[in-house]
């Protein structure tokens, strides 16, 4: 009989730079779904990947004095890299610079537009170039971007737009009769409440500011916009044509089962994208779960604060599957979880090295102690209590299984991680109840002393083979350890399989050892003040400027800065240098003509916060009044950039 397919996809990861253990969660979290399912024994598909254009991405290029292509391919590198480290057991890595996803992005762009779904118009509002997104006005939180929190500016583009509200209310209907659709149940109401109930605007799905983005084939100066790009790729990379073509791998994993991506993303994977499939009148996904953050000391971990932690730093200092243990199972369902350097060490030394190590090592000494490593069972008659003994924890063993699919079901992993290692407590719990060291004491209780060493054998194979999708490395060593092969789902049920007369290994390693937590305090401030230091900008040569005539304090005084905010602007006409703009400054609007048309365009100009000197005398340039300055610092190359304020202050706050 044929297995049944299960597609589980992760959200790709942006190539702005290499992620943190934040970013790394989701793809550990996928991969120990993956995993156990594959373990259930369905036909898992597992996809990952990197989104590899935008805006940003251009700017970072620039930045690094490389092409776009270049840049995204050492980043996209390094964060295959990661997943290969955390043993990622993706299929398929994706990357949208990909030939054929780029070829299916233009086909669905045409086939989108030329049913009516996208159309040509112009887009003016509040941009946000770290999450690359258009805002209005009232969708802004305290002035920044509701997502991110970083500044926005105005800007104004001739763009396509999908029309949204044709399919919002299918969308709304299919949500309402499918409540499993979006997961928890938080973010559903989030997304129904906050966006689609109140109705929704057209999305803008092309861009003409930047290049760095897949060209829309019939109109070369637009490239495809990043959702309609990087959400297209959960169908281009199991075959999805939209000329009709598809693959039989796409007909045999779509729709996904599960979308797994983070709390910050979910509008896109909740609204546009489904949306994007109706029109294109392709199945939705089966569920779409947003998982909360992973914070760095309770707050939101970021490069630009210096306050985040890497995977290879971790792994490096604790080991594989610790790093992967702990952010499975101490991340919440639904909250942000927590993570410090201490945390994961006392997780370490409490769940790793005592509960489970520590069993694994006992046992196994005792067998080799006691019967030369032989693991053997052996019936005896057993006194009520001690039958209830054995009775329990055969119950609690061959009770995990079905507890631990009951969790995963419903994406509880944490929860999942718990029942296995309620397994290796109660095991624990067996050796202080049956103690095996005063069983040895006594020639006639040998055979019990074997029988009680079997189940103990026994009940770590399954606690390992449970513990496999998890922590695939401990699971392997311990059944080495054991002599054993770790066991299929389908009888973990069943206790006793351990091989009559087999030998366990005599020669024990420490699956973990315990951490000195000083060693880990001075490891964790190593790593926050190297962190610091990439976070703080590097000193960089300054350059030199004839000094002027020293001025009193009282000369100074004579000149009033203040903030203002350029309301319009426009080229002076026949001047190459000069640009016009209206600068309101309080209540009062002055109109200021400035030599820096070749370093801003009028149009950008609009929304910025300035810094003026007001009273200066007005005077005349090229036929226009001036009535002020903005303030501009000029480098030695003679390029210029615009004084603004470093924190939000209102139009008319003095400098001083």
């Amino acid at each position: 009989m044929s297995k049944k397919p299960y597609y589980i996809t992760t959200a790709i990861a942006y190539t702005s730079g290499k992620p943190h253990i934040g970013n790394n969660y989701e793809v550990v979290l996928a991969d120990a779904i993956a995993r156990f399912k594959r373990k259930e024994g369905y036909d898992v598909f597992f996809q990952t990947g990197t989104d590899e254009h935008g805006q940003k991405i251009e700017l970072k290029a620039q930045e690094a004095g490389v092409t776009p292509k270049a840049y995204v391919d050492g980043v996209a590198g390094q964060i295959r890299e990661l997943c290969d480290l955390l043993q990622i057991s993706y299929d398929k890595f994706i990357r949208t610079t990909d030939d054929y996803h780029e070829k299916q992005v233009q086909k669905i762009f045409k086939r989108l537009y030329d049913q009516g779904d996208i159309y040509k118009g112009a887009y003016e509002g509040l941009y946000c170039t770290e999450c690359e997104a258009f805002w209005t006005e009232s969708q802004l939180k305290d002035g920044k971007c509701p997502d991110c929190g970083r500044d926005v500016h105005p800007a104004k583009e001739e763009a396509y737009f999908f029309k949204m509200s044709k399919y919002a209310d299918r969308l709304i209907e299919h949500i309402n009769t499918h409540p499993e659709f979006i997961q928890p149940v938080s973010r559903k109401n989030e997304m129904m409440n906050n966006f689609l109930l109140p109705g929704l605007q057209d999305l803008c799905v092309s861009r003409t500011s930047f290049k760095w983005g897949i060209p829309v084939d019939f109109d070369d100066k637009h490239v495809v916009y990043v959702w309609l790009d990087a959400l297209s790729n959960y169908i281009t990379g199991i075959g999805y044509d939209a000329d009709g073509e598809s693959t039989d791998q796409y007909s045999k994993y779509w729709p996904a089962d599960l979308h797994l991506i983070g709390k910050d993303i979910i509008r896109f994977h909740t609204i546009y994208w489904p949306i994007f499939l109706m029109a294109l009148n392709e199945p939705l996904p089966k569920q779409v779960f947003g998982h909360p953050w992973l914070l760095m000391n309770n707050d939101k971990m970021s490069k630009s604060r210096g306050n985040v932690i890497y995977a290879d730093d971790l792994v490096d200092f604790f080991g594989v599957d610790a790093v992967r243990y702990y952010v499975l199972h101490e991340m919440p369902y639904e909250n942000d979880g927590n993570i410090t350097l201490e945390l994961i060490a006392e997780r370490t030394n409490s769940d790793l090295a005592n509960t489970l190590g520590n069993l694994v090592n006992r046992t196994i000494s005792m067998s080799n102690k006691y019967f030369g490593g032989a693991v053997k069972y052996v019936e005896t008659p057993l006194e009520p209590q001690m039958a209830a003994i054995d009775d329990d924890l055969k119950d609690c063993v061959t009770s995990a299984r079905d507890k631990v699919i009951t969790r995963m079901d419903t994406l509880r992993v944490a929860d999942a991680l718990t029942d296995i290692f309620a397994v290796f407590k109660r095991l624990n719990k067996y050796i202080d109840e049956t103690e095996p060291w005063v069983l040895a004491k006594d020639e006639n209780k040998q055979d019990r002393l074997s029988a009680v060493l079997y189940n103990l054998v026994e009940g770590i194979t399954i606690g390992a083979s449970l513990l496999e999708p998890f922590m695939p490395d401990t699971a392997g060593r311990i059944a080495k350890q054991l002599n054993t092969n770790l066991r299929e789902f389908e009888v973990l049920d069943q206790f006793g399989l351990y091989e009559q007369g087999n030998h366990v290994t005599d020669q024990p390693e420490i699956l973990f050892a315990r951490l000195d937590m000083e060693e880990v305090a001075k490891k964790e401030e190593e790593l926050a003040s190297r962190t610091a230091k990439k976070a703080a900008p590097e000193e960089e040569e300054g350059i030199s400027i004839p000094a002027k005539e020293e001025i009193a304090y009282d000369d100074f005084s004579k000149m009033q800065f203040q903030v203002g905010q350029i309301i319009a602007c426009e080229e002076v006409p026949k001047s190459k240098k000069l640009l016009c703009s209206k600068v309101k400054i309080g209540n009062e609007v002055k109109q200021i003509v400035s030599g820096i048309k070749q370093y801003y365009s009028a149009e950008e100009m609009v929304g910025k916060k300035v810094m003026v000197l007001v009273n200066l005398k007005p005077a005349t340039l090229a036929g226009v009044l001036s009535e002020g300055m903005l303030l501009c610092a000029e480098d030695d190359k003679g390029n210029l950039a615009l004084m603004v304020p470093e924190k939000e202050m209102p139009s008319g706050a003095e400098i001083c």
